[in-house]
């Protein structure tokens, strides 16, 4: 599946503010960053900080065949250490299981080596998303450990796995 990024659009807000149904989805693809109930007026809000951070952090709206798709960041990009994580990433509910997620995630990594020349994108995924955790490891993701405990969602606490890429680990036909 082949996807495109480009910049969020003022219309992208609304809708990807209607993938996330509750405080457990907001919180598994958010983080603390966004309240519950999520609306477009954060994410625009969001997305303004973004624009007013420079060149440490980007945000991309998944299209395919001319439709929004997905959404993710580049965030924390350190020109110095060549290194960058990767945020938020979200594919419409409608779409899951079309490979959508796995096409960003590669697509993100290709920006990261590519084009800003990165020796190292890491991200945060919580331990009990083992289907975020597969497509990060199909694009090439190794597992580095753990961080537990450190999320709270009412009374349970969730752990957070971390991975990362580095850019002599491409395989050399990409």
């Amino acid at each position: 599946m082949a996807v495109s990024f480009r910049q969020p659009t003022d219309d992208d807000p609304e809708r990807i503010a209607g993938w996330t149904d509750s405080p457990a989805s907001l919180l598994q693809w958010a983080g603390p960053v966004f309240s519950f109930p999520f609306d477009a007026a954060q994410l625009r809000d969001h997305l303004g900080e973004i624009e007013d951070s420079g060149p440490t952090h980007r945000a991309y709206a998944a299209a395919a065949d001319g439709r929004l798709v997905g959404y993710l960041e580049l965030a924390d990009i350190d020109r110095e250490n060549r290194s960058a994580r990767v945020a938020r990433v979200i594919v419409d509910p409608a779409e899951r299981g079309n490979s959508y997620g796995t096409a960003m995630v590669r697509e993100i990594v290709r920006i990261g080596f590519d084009e800003l020349g990165l020796h190292r994108i890491g991200l945060r995924v919580f331990d009990f998303n083992e289907v975020a955790i597969g497509c990060y490891e199909t694009v090439g993701f190794v597992q580095e450990g753990v961080l537990r405990d450190v999320r709270r969602h009412g009374e349970e606490y969730w752990s957070l796995v971390t991975m990362s890429y580095l850019e002599t680990e491409r395989p050399s036909d990409e």
